[in-house]
């Protein structure tokens, strides 16, 4: 909880990174003002559970999938299906929960390293996100109004969301409708149909013995219940990086939770569950860190090779005096080639401040290139090489990998195509073929077989584990993964 020194607006104080600079000022306190009258877009009690589970993934007892698109449009939502389907994956071969959690409803804005760009020969302002700016080079001027259109595309995603999970969309009776006709690879192919098999067998049984019975065996648009393999969690979340409109989405509001005074108050962010603060805007007296030591969410913290380990435990010193379980998340993103320089002697420094948290692989920003025809990508070799160098750290230091934070997408185009942003994975794609269906605005995205290749390297990874063994598998060598020294 922050002390009586902070507040909303406190971080107004201090130097802040990466902030808009907005033409018209009075415009924008117009439109902060209209939005923090709005109702909130999550509930207290939301984000205190999404805490609790948090607090079980440090515990080792459930695994965290947060995923989604690196920079959220305000014309797509294609994530839900993807990462209920990586979950269940996930659930099949490692035996725990899955908290799941979205970059969606939310995720926008994007920080920049430059301010500006040159497109044809002519310098323009970087595009910072659909709430700020427009991709159009013509339109980069930052629009206060676009906040605005922020909260009602989230409050519309949200409802989506809602909307599904509460009407059996979350089922989990699909394994056998998942096509592996892209995994090119015979033998890599009956490693995921043996797992997609004992997957469907499982729920077979569940059925047969009466677990479903009743209303949950019938469709909820026939009038059945929901059920347990109906109905799921999910959360969302984005980079808190926008302080004006966090601010605006704070609320003070009566602590939930059963110890808590129904008379005492503190602040919640209300515009997502989970918020994280990214590598660029995570400075000690910076106004990012500033605002995330007020709020009672559960928060994220990037954690990259410029992180010195003091540095690392004096961050957690600042947004968690009191070493409250559940409340960070550190999400390490260091690069395939930088991992093992970096990753050992953080986890170290942690445990011997005695401060919990749930440890997260981001393989994805660490390693990002530019391929030869123009196009911004990654490799999937090398983003499951950072993967599994992440668990075997970890496994060296007496740690646990607690869960995995990506950016990748369900979009298919009108032809059922995914699209192609990342090379490698079990569909061999190659440099020649990223221009074929390359949809990014920002940052290259996992596409949907992508995402389940990494779901099913993970799985066996974890039921190898369970059953004994040191969880290597072929998989890992199949998918494009080296060994590393």
């Amino acid at each position: 909880m922050a002390d009586s020194k902070w507040h909303p607006s406190s971080w107004k104080s201090k130097s802040a990174a990466q902030i808009v600079d907005y033409p018209d000022q009075q415009h924008l306190e117009r439109v902060l003002t209209k939005i923090n009258a709005l109702p909130p877009l999550v509930t207290p009690a939301e984000i205190e559970r999404l805490r609790f589970q948090l607090a079980a993934v440090q515990r080792n007892e459930a695994f965290l999938l947060h995923a989604g698109d690196c920079a959220e449009s305000f014309d797509a939502c294609t994530q839900i299906g993807l990462i209920l389907s990586f979950s269940l994956i996930i659930i099949w071969g490692g035996r725990v929960p899955v908290v799941r959690i979205g970059r969606i409803a939310g995720q926008y804005a994007k920080p920049r390293s430059s301010g500006t760009e040159k497109i044809d020969n002519r310098e323009v302002l970087s595009f910072r996100g659909d709430n700020v700016n427009g991709v159009d080079p013509t339109d980069r001027t930052p629009d206060p109004e676009r906040l605005l259109s922020a909260y009602f595309h989230s409050t519309a995603t949200l409802n989506y969301v809602r909307g599904l999970l509460t009407s059996g969309f979350a089922s989990l009776h699909h394994p056998r409708d998942w096509s592996l006709s892209h995994v090119r690879s015979p033998a890599l192919r009956s490693e995921f149909e043996k797992i997609t098999q004992g997957l469907s067998d499982a729920l077979d049984f569940s059925h047969t013995i009466g677990a479903d019975s009743g209303r949950e065996s019938v469709p909820f648009d026939r009038g059945g219940g929901r059920g347990v393999l109906g109905e799921v969690d999910f959360y969302t979340s984005h980079e808190g990086l926008m302080l004006d409109w966090e601010q605006a989405m704070t609320r003070e509001v009566n602590i939930v939770g059963s110890g808590s005074s129904s008379k005492e108050k503190s602040f919640y962010n209300t515009s997502a569950h989970f918020l994280w603060v990214g590598d660029r805007t995570r400075q000690l007296d910076g106004a990012h860190i500033e605002y995330f030591r007020g709020i009672l969410n559960p928060i994220g913290i990037k954690v990259g090779p410029s992180l010195e380990n003091e540095e690392l435990i004096r961050l957690l010193e600042i947004v968690n005096p009191h070493k409250e379980s559940g409340r960070v998340t550190l999400i390490t993103r260091y690069g395939a080639g930088k991992i093992g320089d970096h990753l050992a002697g953080h986890i170290e420094a942690v445990k011997r401040s005695g401060h919990p948290v749930a440890w997260v692989c981001d393989p994805m920003h660490g390693n990002t290139l530019t391929s030869s025809s123009g196009f911004k990508t990654r490799n999937f070799g090398t983003i499951i090489n950072e993967l599994t160098s992440c668990i075997s750290i970890h496994a060296a230091c007496g740690s646990r990998l607690g869960g995995v934070s990506l950016e990748f997408t369900g979009e298919l185009n009108d032809e059922g195509f995914s699209v192609t942003e990342c090379l490698g994975g079990s569909m061999e794609l190659s440099e020649e073929q990223l221009g074929l269906r390359y949809q990014s605005f920002c940052d290259p995205r996992l596409n949907f077989e992508q995402s389940l290749d990494v779901a099913f390297l993970i799985s066996n990874y974890f039921k190898e584990e369970r059953l004994g063994g040191k969880g290597e598998n072929d998989i890992y060598a199949a998918l494009g993964g080296r060994k590393t020294a």
